[in-house]
């Protein structure tokens, strides 16, 4: 079981920069196309984003639980194939959420 979690930590964490980073420019590009000034990120806003990407980071990390029990089933190998699939899905419906979020 150790060494199923030293790979999960492998394969994920490093990817959490590519998770984060696709977030980042969600909100950039939002904050771009919309024109916002800079007058209109208040203390409370900034404080909101934060407690967003909190979240989203402790959502980012469901995506061990999924990978420890596919790595313990019969279809282990074929999960390591296509696990990005997971973190693409994942990364697509945070953002998603984050654009919806009105």
């Amino acid at each position: 079981m150790n060494s199923l979690i030293t790979e999960s930590l492998r394969y994920w964490e490093p990817r959490r920069i590519v998770y984060n980073g696709a977030l980042a420019l969600v909100v950039a590009g939002t904050m771009l196309c919309h024109h916002a000034p800079r007058s209109t990120l208040t203390w409370q806003s900034a404080a909101g984003l934060l407690v967003a990407a909190a979240i989203a980071n402790v959502l980012y990390c469901s995506a061990y639980l999924a990978d420890l029990f596919m790595q313990l089933s019969d279809y282990s190998q074929t999960w390591k194939r296509y696990r990005w699939v997971l973190l693409a899905a994942g990364t697509s419906l945070a953002a998603a959420i984050f654009l919806l979020h009105d």
